[in-house]
């Protein structure tokens, strides 16, 4: 890496990942190009002692530090110093296709992997209690890091007496059309980084309930204009708002609406030009 970037001696060099914003800082000491390193991890992941030392001794040595929320920038601000630092979100893919190809259906969605941490659980315990019998759950999503989270999932909902209406979709490549079919986002996730999930659903033009998790949603979601924030694991709080959205179309229309609004400042454009000046004209 180190002779390609002497080959191309850029002004510039932008480094993203949560292990190899390491090895590029080391691999390119002594080089007259500039770095900036772009963290896109959680800001509470510990990556090992090994790395979460380097992260402190290495950061600090680039031109410039980006992070994904203020929240994970003042994580690291705690811990170390740097004097030029940003936050830029994850740029939101907007839907190819119009609302009006579709009708709405009665399903409140989640989108995650099956791992402890999204909490699918609760989820399916909350829509449980619900008393909305012509409601459906939709869950995508596949086991992952090894957890074998699907058939313990299922387990929950056969017992729970509702296997009938929470539906496992598994993996998919394509959630258009599922964005648009749903009426409600909900998200019971207790750490991100960035919830990519939460942006496309609310391009999309879904209200979202989520836990005020660390970190993303919060800076995603203005708690009863575009969704709920619901502080994390208040169980009898998510079940009354995600309640107050199923017994109620216009609220649901009208902060799906404002959710198509906010979300325009994680546009694809906006975020590529914030990389580019803070990059390019630093």
């Amino acid at each position: 890496m180190r002779k390609t970037v002497k080959q191309i001696n850029p002004q510039s060099v932008l480094s993203f990942g949560e292990y190899w914003n390491n090895f590029v800082l080391l691999g390119v000491l002594g080089l007259r190009s500039s770095v900036y390193v772009s963290d896109r991890s959680q800001p509470d992941k510990s990556l090992g002692w090994f790395h979460d030392r380097l992260r402190l001794w290495l950061y600090p040595t680039s031109k410039g530090l980006i992070f994904q929320t203020e929240k994970a920038r003042e994580i690291f601000l705690k811990k170390a110093k740097h004097p030029n630092t940003i936050v830029i979100g994850n740029p939101i893919r907007k839907t190819n296709t119009l609302e009006a190809h579709y009708t709405k259906e009665k399903y409140v969605l989640m989108v995650g992997r099956l791992i402890r941490t999204k909490h699918q659980d609760i989820l399916i315990k909350i829509f449980a209690r619900l008393n909305f019998p012509d409601w459906k759950l939709i869950l995508v999503g596949y086991d992952h890091l090894k957890q074998q989270n699907m058939e313990r999932l299922k387990s929950l909902a056969s017992d729970l007496g509702v296997s009938e209406r929470v539906v496992f979709m598994g993996k998919l490549s394509n959630l258009e059309k599922l964005y648009h079919e749903s009426s409600i986002f909900a998200f019971t996730s207790s750490s991100e980084g960035f919830p990519n999930a939460i942006g496309e659903a609310m391009a999309a033009g879904l209200p979202v309930v989520a836990f005020d998790c660390i970190a993303g949603p919060s800076e995603m979601i203005t708690d009863g204009y575009d969704g709920f924030m619901v502080p994390l694991f208040n169980i009898d709080l998510f079940q009354s708002r995600l309640a107050a959205l199923m017994s109620n179309e216009p609220l649901r229309l009208r902060l799906g609406s404002n959710a198509k609004k906010s979300i325009e400042k994680f546009s694809q454009k906006k975020i590529c030009e914030d990389f580019y000046r803070f990059v390019l004209q630093n």
